[in-house]
């Protein structure tokens, strides 16, 4: 059986409330005006770091190289104290991944969030029961979309062949350099629209997954 391996933030979880409130505690923090929600979107899937210094540049002068730690320590802070204020899974979610494990699918997470927080987010939504195997930024010493973690992820699921299920070009970067199958969703975190990066497919409702999997496997 195909193992499917999803990205978390914008793909099965809207952590973008989350994530902004904790963006904002650090903008407020050098008393820098708050981004909105719109502008957050565009800044999330590439780690702390890359999301504190599009947030500092966006607001005015960017961060120096010894204001990093500082700062990534302040949102990482922040952001684990109010990790489920507002973050849900999207619509379709939970009844879906449960028919397709009741179905017998692997069902692993990729994600480039720091693995601490990824497995206190799950914990906090009671998804961590759902998954074969959980990666996050620290599980090893690469990321995505380095092929290596995806193939850690998939064999820790039971290996054999797998599906990358993401939001991002950071996920199909990912599965091309695995060569695997990728489905994007539309809804999710990214700059350019997932119909424009060339994935496999595209779905626009989480639901529509199991259908995307038979039309990916005919």
């Amino acid at each position: 059986m195909t193992a499917l391996i999803f990205d978390l933030d914008g793909t099965l979880v809207d952590t973008a409330p989350d994530l902004l409130g904790a963006t904002n505690a650090v903008l407020a923090s050098q008393k820098r005006a708050p981004i909105d929600p719109a502008s957050l979107r565009h800044m999330v899937g590439f780690g702390a770091r890359s999301l504190i210094s599009q947030a500092m540049q966006a607001t005015g002068a960017p961060a120096g190289e010894d204001e990093m730690p500082g700062l990534v320590a302040f949102f990482v802070e922040h952001y684990r104290d109010h990790i489920a204020d507002f973050s849900r899974p999207f619509p379709g979610v939970e009844d879906t991944l449960q028919r397709l494990k009741a179905d017998g699918m692997r069902l692993g997470v990729l994600t480039n969030k720091p693995i601490e927080l990824t497995r206190l987010l799950l914990d906090r939504l009671d998804m961590a029961g759902m998954f074969a195997a959980v990666y996050g930024a620290g599980s090893r010493d690469y990321t995505k979309p380095d092929p290596r973690i995806f193939h850690d992820v998939v064999k820790d699921c039971g290996g054999g062949s797998a599906i990358m299920v993401g939001d991002s070009i950071t996920d199909l970067s990912t599965a091309r350099a695995a060569n695997a199958p990728c489905i994007l969703v539309s809804y999710g975190y990214t700059p350019v629209p997932a119909m424009g990066l060339g994935a496999d497919l595209v779905i626009d409702d989480f639901a529509a997954l199991p259908e995307a999997l038979k039309r990916l496997t005919r």
